[in-house]
Order: C-alpha cells, then structure tokens, then sequence
C-alpha cells in the first residue's frame, strides 16, 4: 500500500534534508576544510539543477515517485541525473510510475540491507518519447526474483533491454514513446 505525503511532511522532509547539507557545510568551515565546503556546495547545486529538470517533465507522478523515495524507508539510495532540458514529451506516466515502484519493491526484497546500494536513474528526453537507463549498483542477493519481475512486467510500448546483471550491477535501459 503506497503512502500518502501531506504537504506537512513533505515540508519536514525536504527542511531536514537542508539542515543536515547546512551542518555539513558548516561543520567542514569550522574545520576549516574550505575546500571540502566548495565541493558540498558544488554537490548541492548539482543536485538541486537535476531537481529543477526533473520537475519540469510533465510526468507529475512519477516525478514525485523520485522526489520522495529517499524519503521512504528504501534499500537502496536514488540519484537521478536528466540530460537536457526536457522538451514537452507526454508519456503514460501512470504506467511509467507503476512500473517503476514496483521495480523499486522488487529491488528492497532483492539487496542486502544496510550496505550501500545506489540506483542511478538517467533520463533522456528524445524527440520521440524518453529513454531512462536504470543502473544499479550494490549487493543482489535475490537475482530471481528481479529475473521474474522483469519477465512478468508489462508495461504498453515500453521498450526494456538488460544491459547488465550480476550479484553487484544492474543496469537496464528503457524506451517509453511519446504518446
């Protein structure tokens, strides 16, 4: 069952997750480690770049989906990277977004917890629709399991390929038309 995010909590999230970047930076000048203060701040405004173009992509669910799973209590840890600024390209975004979650289900009950997992999701915005390359990487210790999910999953004119997939990687690249 998928949890609903008020606008409170959504607030205490993104607030907290501000307050600990601040006491990072704050923590390195303190030490006066300036370098390393230059390269959080660097991070963040990269960060903060792919979560401007992330949000401009007309697939409201699933953009949300991305902005709060690190917010849930996941195996894994999401980074998201969207290459160009999006064009207005309409995709079923209800079907992206089920598909998705539901890999990311698949993903919690297949790694090992409290090691560090990642899941790098690359959005490419095409003229014809959007090419997404999920890559994961971390400890798989349920590969059936993926296997059978990735098999059994349907979703209308996607287009799915596994580039890679071993006890440590990942790596699958979609295709989801313009509708």
């Amino acid at each position: 069952m998928e949890k609903e995010w008020d606008m409170i909590e959504i607030l205490r999230h993104s607030r907290h997750d501000w307050l600990n970047r601040l006491q990072l930076i704050k923590g390195n000048l303190d030490l006066n480690r300036i370098e390393r203060a230059k390269e959080v701040i660097n991070q963040i405004v990269i960060e903060a770049q792919h979560e401007t173009k992330l949000s401009n992509l007309p697939m409201p669910q699933f953009v949300t989906l991305l902005l709060r799973t690190n917010w849930e209590n996941r195996s894994f840890q999401l980074e998201y990277e969207i290459f160009e600024d999006p064009e207005y390209i309409t995709v079923n975004d209800k079907a992206l977004t089920d598909w998705t979650s539901s890999f990311f289900t698949c993903l919690d009950q297949s790694v090992e917890v409290f090691q560090e997992n990642h899941l790098s999701i690359t959005i490419e915005p095409q003229s014809d629709g959007i090419r997404f390359f999920f890559d994961f990487s971390g400890i798989i210790i349920n590969r059936k399991l993926i296997e059978q999910f990735l098999d059994q999953t349907y979703v209308p004119d996607m287009e799915l390929e596994i580039k890679e997939f071993t006890d440590n990687e990942l790596t699958i690249e979609s295709f989801l038309p313009a509708l």
